[in-house]
């Protein structure tokens, strides 16, 4: 089997909490056979966590779907092409929207646009010399997706006009990822499972939002945390106890897998 776990609120909560369960059930079922996976919408760039990474994993999917990594080899990576980025960001200054530009090594923002927000903070504090400035660095950025705050007045003239570049998650009214067409969570799965010769049937996906809709309903089985939102739940095969709770460890008990 093929295993895929989503980063944040399923290997670990909001303060990069991972329990201890979920490293011994990482570390079983791969000796028991089965590949693992991480399965982020995280930009590489911002995967980078040494306890995190040190969890064995036989390869990462990043950036939903665009870059894909196997044996600690780039085999995929999806780049928006200059072109498309300028036409993007111009579209961005013009409805007054704060993007995240997030890539393989980099992730570009203005730090003046988010002074005071929490995940901006965040941001510039962990990313260190891997965060550099949109402004600075003009038409050579090199990014899978992005991430914008935006405001509720200009958001949906901007999707329309960017819609036939990126499909648009909503978080909240004001925070969205844009992901180019044609990748998600799950067209990454769909990679693995083509480079490994393995039946998608054979795979099974942890998630506990929305941006895992894809990855859940393409997986031969699906599992939800304690936590995810009902819309998650709805899709999942199993709904698993609380990440803290041993959410990954029950689950693969459940399943058989260690």
């Amino acid at each position: 089997m093929i295993l895929f776990f989503d980063i944040d609120g399923t290997l670990w909560d909001y303060k990069n909490y991972i329990p201890e369960s979920t490293k011994k059930a990482i570390t079983l079922a791969r000796e028991n056979g089965h590949k693992c996976f991480i399965n982020t919408g995280r930009a590489r760039a911002f995967v980078y966590n040494k306890e995190l990474l040190s969890l064995g994993f036989d390869g990462i999917v990043s950036s939903c779907g665009c870059m894909i990594e196997y044996n600690d080899e780039v085999v995929f990576n999806h780049l928006v092409s200059k072109e498309d980025g300028l036409r993007t960001l111009k579209a961005m200054k013009k409805y007054g929207f704060k993007p995240i530009l997030e890539g393989p090594k980099f992730l570009y923002m203005n730090r003046d646009d988010f002074k005071g927000d929490m995940y901006g903070e965040k941001v510039m504090t962990e990313m260190g010399e891997r965060l550099l400035d949109i402004d600075e660095n003009w038409g050579n950025w090199e990014m899978n997706k992005l991430s914008v705050v935006c405001p509720v007045e200009t958001r949906d003239v901007c999707f329309n006009e960017l819609s036939d570049l990126y499909d648009f998650m909503l978080h909240t009214e004001t925070i969205a990822e844009l992901v180019p067409k044609g990748f998600n969570k799950g067209t990454g799965i769909a990679e693995i499972c083509k480079i490994l010769g393995e039946n998608v049937a054979n795979t099974v996906a942890f998630g506990d939002s929305i941006n895992d809709k894809e990855m859940l309903e393409t997986a031969g089985t699906a599992v939800a945390m304690g936590r995810a939102t009902d819309e998650t739940k709805a899709l999942a095969d199993i709904v698993t106890s609380f990440l803290e709770d041993d959410g990954i460890w029950n689950a693969m008990k459940e399943l058989r897998l260690i």
